[in-house]
C-alpha cells in the first residue's frame, strides 16, 4: 500500500551501489598523506513506528534496523545513529495503541543518538512532546531525550525565542561533529492548531544558516537534520538536478544553505535519494525503516579538517524481503512485547454499526470492480477526517475516494469470538480494514482530474480489469462499463451540481493513491498535502463520535441508460375543412356515421321528370323544392302503394270476368 516504499524497496540495492559512486568523486579527493579518522553516520528518516518486520512490504522492523546500525558500529565503532523525524506518529496499530512508547523505547534502546522533530512528532501537540516524548527516550536510555528532538526554527510565539534544541555536538574519536535540526514551516498546517498554538515555524534556511555561524568555532563538521525533502527519487544526475533547482522550501535549502553545512540529511516526503548538490551530500532513505542514509567521513586526524565526505543508502532487507543484517534480541523482545499487548488491547470497543459493512462481491472482498458499502463508508470517513475532524488543521475538503485494495476486512454486526456484543466494532476489527497505516492526504484536481481518476478505475489486461473507488456521500456519477478507454464516464456531478472540467476540488484519499498507486495517476496531476493524519486513527475517532454508524449507501455511482425515445406528437387539424374527394378518389378511411342517417332516394317518382334524362338518380333534389331534407320512404307510404296496386287489380279482374260472361 506504500507508493513511495514500492518505489525505494525496488530501487534499494541500485540506490546502495550508485549511489556511493555518485558521490564518490569528492571522496577521491581524499590524499593519502597523513592519517585520516574514518567515522560513519547512518540514519532513519519517516520511521512511523513500524516496529514489525514485513517481508511482502521489505520492512526490517525495528531489530532489524537496530541490528544493521549494530552491524555498522562493529565495522567501525565511529558510528553515529541519527533521525531527520517522524519517528513516531502515523504508526501501525501494534504502535499506535500504546501511543508509540514501543517505538520510542526501540530506538532509545538501539542508541539512536541525535534526531529533529518531525511534524509528526507534535500530533498530540507541543506539550505531549515535552512532558511525555523527550522524557520517556531519556528514561530508555538517551543521553538527552531533547537532543532527539532538535528544532533550530521552532519558535515560541510571537518571538525568535527557541522553543526546542537547536543542535547537538556528538565527539567521536577526538571529531567533533555538530548536528543542527531544522523543520519544514508547513508542520503548522499539518497538525492540530490546538496543540501548536503556543509556537511558530520560521524559515530554515535563516535558523540553519544561523545556527551554523554559532557553532562554527565549536565543530569540525557541520550536518544538518531537515525534516522536509524533495517530491522525487532516484540516483541519476537528472534528479539531483532537478533537487537542486526545484522551487519550494526545501530547494531553498539546498541552495542556499550556509557553506558551513557540509551534508543534509532529509526526511518527511519519503523518497530515496543520494545526491550531491553543490559539493556536499544531499540525501533521504526513503521511509519506514526500509533503507538506512549513510555518510562516510574522513577527518585529518591532526588538523580535524574534513578531507572527504560521501553518501550512499543502504537497504535494510534482501530480495525476498527479510532482514538484511543479523536482527537485535532485545529490540526483538520488545516488538514481542507490544504484539502482544495489542492483541489485548485490540478487544477494546471503539464504536458501534447498525449492521453489516462489507466488501465487494458475493463472497465480500472477491471483487473489487463493484461499488461497496465499505468503499463508501470510508470514502466518508476520509472527507469528515479532513473536513470536520478536530485534529485536522487543513482546509475543508469537497470530495473523498478509497480505493478498494486498501480494505482487507468487513466490519459485522454478529460479535465476534471474543465476546464484545452485536454491532461492537473493536480496535482491532477497525485496524483489520485498513491495516496499512497511510496517511490521509488532500489534492488539488480540476474537473478534468476528476474524470481521468473515475476512467482509471478501467484496467484491461490487468488481472483486476476494474478497481472500483470508493466515493464520499454528495459525489455522484454515471458510467458505462462497456465503453471505449477514456468514455466509460458519462456525467459527474458534486450536490447536485454538475462538474466542471476547469473548476478545481479539494479531494482526500490516502497516502498511496495519491502517489499515482493502484494506476491511479491523476493525483500525480498536482502535488499533494499529507495531513499526518493516518487512517485508523481518524476512523477510530470517527466511531467515537457519530454514535451508530450506519452501513454507507449504494448508488452513488450510476450504471448509465439510453433514455426512451420521446414519441413525435402528432399534427393539430387544421381549421380549415378537407376538400370532399373527387368521384374518382377512393376515400382512405369509412366516414364516421352521422347522428343523422344519409338521404337516400325515394323510388317514388318526382312531380316533375328530370330536364336531364341522365341524371343520377341518387342525386339530391335541388335546392329550394322542400324545406326539409328528404328521407327515405316510410312505412305507410308503401302501405298506401300496396293498397292502390291491388285495388287496381281487383278493378282489372271484374272487368275481365264481365266480358266473359258477355261472350258466353
Amino acid at each position: 500500500m506504500r507508493s513511495s516504499l514500492t518505489r525505494g524497496i525496488g530501487a534499494g540495492a541500485a540506490l546502495a551501489t550508485v549511489g556511493g559512486l555518485l558521490l564518490a568523486p569528492q571522496a577521491a579527493l581524499a590524499a593519502a598523506e597523513g592519517d585520516t579518522t574514518d567515522i560513519q553516520i547512518v540514519g532513519i528518516n519517516d520511521f512511523h513506528g513500524r516496529i514489525e518486520a514485513d517481508a511482502a512490504g521489505g520492512l526490517a522492523g525495528a531489530s532489524g534496523l537496530v541490528g544493521a546500525v549494530r552491524a555498522f558500529e562493529a565495522e567501525n565503532p565511529n558510528t553515529l545513529f541519527v533521525s531527520a523525524g517522524d519517528n513516531i506518529g502515523a504508526s501501525t496499530f501494534t504502535s499506535f495503541i500504546q501511543q508509540d512508547e514501543p517505538t520510542m523505547e526501540a530506538l532509545a534502546t538501539g542508541g539512536l543518538d541525535v534526531g529533529v522533530v518531525g511534524n509528526h512528532e507534535f500530533d498530540k501537540g507541543y506539550a505531549d512532546l515535552t512532558d511525555r516524548v523527550i522524557p520517556f527516550y531519556e528514561e530508555f536510555g538517551a543521553t538527552s531525550g531533547a537532543e532527539l528532538a532538535l528544532g533550530a526554527n521552532v519558535y515560541n510565539a510571537g518571538t525568535t525565542d527557541p522553543a526546542l534544541s537547536e543542535y547537538a555536538i556528538r565527539e567521536v574519536d577526538g571529531v567533533r561533529i555538530g548536528f543542527i535540526g531544522t523543520i519544514t514551516a508547513d508542520t503548522e498546517t499539518l497538525v492540530s492548531p490546538a496543540g501548536i498554538e503556543s509556537l511558530d515555524f520560521g524559515d530554515q534556511v535563516e535558523a540553519a544558516n544561523r545556527v551554523a555561524a554559532e557553532i562554527e568555532d565549536q565543530v569540525d563538521v557541520t550536518i544538518l537534520l531537515s525534516h522536509s525533502g524533495a517530491e522525487v527519487s532516484g540516483d541519476d544526475s537528472a534528479t539531483c538536478e532537478q533537487i537542486a533547482n526545484v522551487q519550494t522550501e526545501f530547494g531553498a535549502l539546498v541552495r542556499d544553505a550556509s557553506p558551513e553545512i557540509d551534508a543534509i540529511l532529509s526526511g518527511h516526503t519519503h523518497q530515496g535519494y543520494p545526491c550531491e548538490i553543490g559539493g556536499r551530500p544531499v540525501l533521504q532513505g526513503n521511509d519506514y525503516g526500509s533503507t538506512l542514509t549513510k555518510l562516510d567521513l574522513q577527518v585529518d586526524t591532526a588538523t580535524k579538517d574534513l578531507v572527504s565526505i560521501g553518501g550512499s543508502l543502504v537497504p535494510l532487507t534482501d530480495e525476498e524481503g527479510a532482514p538484511a543484517y543479523p536482527v537485535a534480541e532485545d529490540i526483538q523482545a520488545i516488538v514481542d512485547e507490544a504484539v502482544a499487548v495489542a492483541e489485548e488491547q485490540g478487544n477494546v470497543p471503539v464504536g458501534e454499526i447498525s449492521g453489516d459493512i462489507l466488501r465487494g462481491g458475493a463472497t465480500p472482498g472477491d471483487d473489487r470492480g463493484v461499488e461497496s458499502t465499505m468503499g463508501n463508508l470510508v470514502a466518508d470517513i476520509y472527507l469528515w477526517s479532513t473536513t470536520d475532524y478536530g485534529n485536522y488543521g487543513g482546509e475543508p475538503a469537497d470530495i473523498a475516494v478509497m480505493n478498494p485494495g486498501g480494505l482487507r476486512d468487513d466490519l459485522l454486526y454478529a460479535s465476534s469470538e471474543v465476546g464484545e456484543g452485536d454491532g461492537v466494532v473493536t480496535y482491532a476489527e477497525a485496524a483489520a480494514v485498513q491495516p496499512f497505516a497511510n496517511t490521509l492526504t488532500t489534492s488539488e484536481l480540476t474537473g478534468a482530474d476528476l474524470k481521468q481518476m473515475l476512467e482509471e478505475q478501467w484496467q484491461p489486461g490487468n488481472d483486476r480489469p476494474k478497481l472500483h473507488l470508493g466515493i464520499s456521500e454528495g459525489f455522484s456519477y454515471e458510467y458505462v462499463d462497456d465503453a471505449p478507454a477514456g468514455e466509460h464516464v458519462v456525467s459527474m456531478t458534486l450536490n447536485g451540481e454538475e462538474i466542471a472540467p476547469e473548476q478545481t476540488y479539494t479531494v482526500t484519499t490516502n497516502s498511496f493513491i495519491a502517489s499515482g498507486g493502484d494506476g491511479f495517476t491523476a493525483f500525480t496531476n498536482a502535488p499533494f498535502r499529507d495531513t499526518g493524519l493516518i487512517d485508523l486513527e481518524a476512523t477510530v475517532d470517527f466511531f467515537a463520535t457519530q454514535g451508530v454508524v450506519d452501513p454507507a449507501p449504494l448508488g452513488r455511482a450510476v450504471p448509465f441508460e439510453e433514455p426512451a425515445p420521446t414519441p413525435t406528437p402528432t399534427e393539430e387539424p387544421t381549421e380549415e375543412p378537407s376538400p370532399e374527394p373527387t368521384p374518382t378518389e377512393q376515400p382512405t378511411e369509412e366516414p364516421a356515421p352521422t347522428e343523422e342517417p344519409t338521404a337516400e332516394p325515394t323510388e317514388q317518382p318526382s312531380d316533375e321528370p328530370s330536364a336531364d334524362p341522365t341524371q343520377d338518380p341518387t342525386e339530391a333534389p335541388a335546392p329550394g323544392d322542400d324545406d326539409e331534407e328528404s328521407l327515405a320512404p316510410t312505412g305507410g307510404e308503401i302501405g298506401w302503394g300496396l293498397g292502390l296496386a291491388a285495388a287496381g287489380l281487383i278493378a282489372v279482374g271484374i272487368v275481365i270476368a264481365a266480358r266473359t260472361r258477355s261472350r258466353a
